[in-house]
């Protein structure tokens, strides 16, 4: 390795700093999405900081520094100016499992899925919201490319387009295995608030 090598990798990757995400808020103080959680690198955080495009909410303790400048790592960042949610949620792998709770719609199995038609695409089926579902593997092996009543199976629930509130609202079930203790007061995760 060369030296210039060494030195890019660094920058890029300081071990001690690699664990800083800063939580992104947008400007209504909102998070941008809870799944995944809106968290960006802290080198992120700290470029848009010094571009004026967020205000900083909160800080960790560690700080970089430049041959002329000290700066804390953000914690939490705010955006100025409103970041619009988008008024249609995209038909994606991720955003059907989502949209199902990361469960089965067969038989509420969790763990490793995939999707089902509902009408089998070789009845004319189509891929929509409205005909695919999470399925687990002996699920889909067992339907085949059968209807359900010719299967004997039924679906916990109808398969419906999800509007982004309600996709944002089964994130919040979801957090992440860590949270900073600066981002809690904006997280309302599903938990019994203190009187």
């Amino acid at each position: 390795m060369i030296q210039s090598d060494f030195r890019t990798d660094f920058v890029r990757e300081p071990g001690a700093l690699k664990h800083y995400p800063a939580l992104v808020l947008n400007a209504d103080y909102r998070p941008l999405s809870y799944y995944p959680l809106s968290l960006w690198p802290w080198q992120e955080a700290v470029k848009a900081a010094w571009l004026d495009r967020v205000d900083i909410v909160s800080e960790y303790e560690e700080v970089v520094r430049s041959p002329s400048t000290v700066i804390r790592i953000p914690s939490v960042v705010v955006l100025k100016d409103y970041v619009k949610p988008q008024k249609r949620v995209a038909f994606t792998r991720f955003n059907l499992f989502l949209r199902d709770e990361f469960c089965c719609q067969y038989c509420g199995a969790k763990g490793d899925l995939t999707f089902d038609h509902v009408v089998p695409r070789a009845s004319g089926g189509v891929t929509s919201w409205e005909n695919v579902v999470a399925a687990c593997s002996p699920c889909n092996l067992r339907k085949g490319s059968r209807s359900l009543r010719r299967s004997g199976m039924s679906l916990r629930k109808p398969p419906r387009r999800p509007a982004p509130e309600q996709l944002h609202n089964v994130g919040r079930k979801f957090p992440p295995n860590h949270l900073h203790e600066s981002w809690l007061d904006f997280l309302y995760w599903d938990a019994v608030l203190e009187e």
